[in-house]
């Protein structure tokens, strides 16, 4: 690539979390703004790179960094744990350091390097007031008033938790798309249906608001092990096990910790051409 075409574009790197991926915009080093067009842009999987979420890095005047989040249609979500993760790996490696401070839309994260290649990230206290979802109007967020008894959770995204006897038999794609729009959830919602396995294990299977059937969501498996937690079904560590692989989360007095594999996949530059009229 010409030094002309790699300063006239856009660099990036692409990541994933179990499969949940992501590219990352490092606004710390590039000067053009990220914008919902160019997003849904990037998003495109035949037209673009592809991604669930994208994240971008930015400064911050008291955290180590700040990220903010997109989906995959442009949207702005406030948290995603498994994009959380990858980022933390990839600056703790830069840094050489094995601990960091985050700064999201969810408030401020701490990331920890767990040891065999895992990463760990504190995804805040849940809430579940219905106000704090937020949901339309007063429910008990334990029992929604909707068919098949889901349990919402706020972990700074609504999440909706089904837990079904077989995980597997759901159809996703229709009943995913059908709960995010529900009128319950003025924001959308992201969508769980979740199998108990063991009291210490559970298989989930996961629609995200804005982009889709997803192979894993970190803010997700938080969530639902949170529900899982409220019904009394697990203990507050559990093992869930995702379309894309397994994550740990730890429901603990600090806040929902979160532990699990990350990948830098590559890096790439977007071109002039590609970013045109965007």
């Amino acid at each position: 690539m010409s030094d002309v075409a790699r300063h006239s574009g856009l660099p990036f790197m692409k990541m994933h979390g179990l499969g949940n991926d992501f590219v990352v915009i490092d606004a710390r080093v590039s000067a053009r703004a990220v914008t919902p067009a160019l997003a849904r842009a990037m998003a495109d999987r035949h037209r673009g790179v592809g991604f669930d979420q994208l994240a971008v890095i930015e400064p911050d005047s008291e955290a180590d960094l700040r990220l903010t989040f997109y989906n995959a249609d442009g949207s702005l979500s406030a948290a995603c744990g498994n994009a959380t993760r990858c980022i933390a790996r990839h600056e703790m490696q830069v840094r050489r350091c094995s601990e960091l401070t985050i700064r999201t839309d969810r408030g401020m994260l701490q990331a920890r390097d767990a040891g065999g290649g895992l990463t760990s990230v504190n995804m805040g206290h849940p809430m579940t007031d219905w106000a704090d979802i937020p949901l339309a109007e007063a429910a008990d967020t334990l029992h929604l008033p909707v068919p098949g008894d889901p349990v919402a959770t706020s972990m700074g995204n609504p999440h909706c938790t089904f837990f079904v006897e077989d995980a597997e038999a759901v159809d996703l794609e229709t009943r995913g798309a059908e709960i995010e729009v529900h009128p319950l959830f003025p924001e959308r919602t992201n969508v769980q249906f979740v199998s108990l396995i063991a009291p210490d294990h559970l298989r989930m299977r996961v629609w995200e608001r804005g982009t889709g059937v997803t192979l894993a969501s970190g803010s997700s498996s938080c969530a639902v092990a949170v529900a899982a937690v409220r019904r009394g079904l697990t203990g507050r560590a559990v093992r869930l096990t995702l379309d894309g692989g397994e994550i740990s989360v730890d429901w603990r007095e600090t806040g929902v910790w979160m532990t699990g594999p990350t990948t830098h996949v590559f890096s790439g530059v977007l071109t002039a051409e590609f970013l045109g009229g965007l």
